[in-house]
């Protein structure tokens, strides 16, 4: 799975462009996601994400996923994850992937999408600072570099600093521009762009951005309302977006109303949304199910192609009704 993703990145990236435009024009269907919570574990949650790509795909399926912060401390992802595969004519399943690497490969290339989408002169003599340095930091990480987002400089943030460290040696071992870690959050938030991946579950930034500032919020619920409403904002979906209490949702309730969204990133790779450069930007995506299903596809087209699909012989009780 890893080296699947690992060796293609690019053409990662380019299926999540297509796949953003096909939901754009509403060939997909991308239900709600689905929350379970447990009263005694507020900070964790499993999340259920039906999608279907389209007829011509004919690809649907689910992925259940599960994020436990507390994980983290003794050393384990946050996240863990499954993803089932429907076959479109018969609805019968016709793959289980594992999917937190399907999920992070892409939380990451619809960051690095957003990244060369908006800021589309590119990040050469800039600083990207990173908040949150976990597994999807360094996707996010990954992923900018493959969509040739190399910036003069990096800077790394987060609470806890061996985590960031490890981030700061991952990007030295991988990247010739200089990297540091910071302990003040301020020094990141300065940033030409700022990429938000913690497990925060309420807002802590209050400070706003400035103009020409490129915000991509991934972890969703870092910015308090009066800096989302300060700042243009592209969603990848706008109703899916402006639920769960996000940043984005936040916002809405404050302003009782949704004028501070500016568009979708479908729209900005279509050329149909134009951001202001005199105001800065927040990118924040909700994560679409759509987009797990075209990875998974993929995926298990290209472990077929090698010969690494593991078939479960006589896995349904009965194949014949009589």
């Amino acid at each position: 799975m890893r080296d699947v993703l690992g060796d293609h990145r690019r053409e990662v990236l380019d299926l999540v462009r297509r796949t953003y435009r096909l939901h754009e024009t509403g060939e997909t269907v991308n239900p709600d996601s689905y929350f379970l919570r447990f009263p005694e574990k507020p900070d964790a949650r499993i999340i259920a994400l039906p999608a279907f790509l389209g007829p011509e795909a004919g690809v649907a399926g689910i992925k259940w996923i599960a994020s436990f912060p507390e994980n983290t401390q003794s050393g384990t992802p946050r996240a863990s994850a499954v993803l089932v595969l429907n076959d479109y004519a018969t609805g019968y399943p016709v793959a289980c992937l594992e999917a937190a690497t399907i999920s992070s490969a892409r939380t990451a290339a619809s960051a690095a999408v957003a990244a060369t989408a908006l800021r589309p002169e590119g990040h050469r003599g800039r600083t990207i600072a990173v908040v949150g340095a976990g597994v999807i930091a360094r996707a996010i990480c990954d992923y900018l570099h493959a969509a040739d987002c190399v910036p003069d400089s990096w800077l790394v943030h987060d609470l806890h600093e061996p985590s960031g460290r490890a981030l700061v040696e991952h990007l030295r071992a991988t990247r010739q521009a200089p990297v540091s870690f910071t302990a003040h959050l301020t020094e990141a938030l300065a940033a030409d762009t700022v990429v938000f991946a913690t497990t925060a579950l309420k807002p802590y930034v209050t400070t706003p951005f400035a103009p020409g500032q490129l915000v991509l919020h991934v972890s969703l619920r870092d910015l308090a309302p009066e800096v989302v409403l300060g700042a243009q904002n592209i969603l990848d979906d706008v109703d899916h977006c402006l639920k769960a209490d996000t940043s984005p949702h936040l916002a809405e309730q404050v302003s009782g109303g949704r004028d501070f969204v500016t568009g979708t990133l479908a729209g900005v790779l279509d050329g149909a949304v134009t951001p202001d450069a005199g105001r800065p930007v927040i990118f924040s995506p909700f994560g679409l199910g759509v987009l797990d299903l075209a990875l998974g596809a993929f995926v298990l087209e290209q472990a077929r192609r090698a010969g690494t699909a593991v078939e479960i012989p006589d896995f349904f009780g009965e194949t014949r009704r009589w």
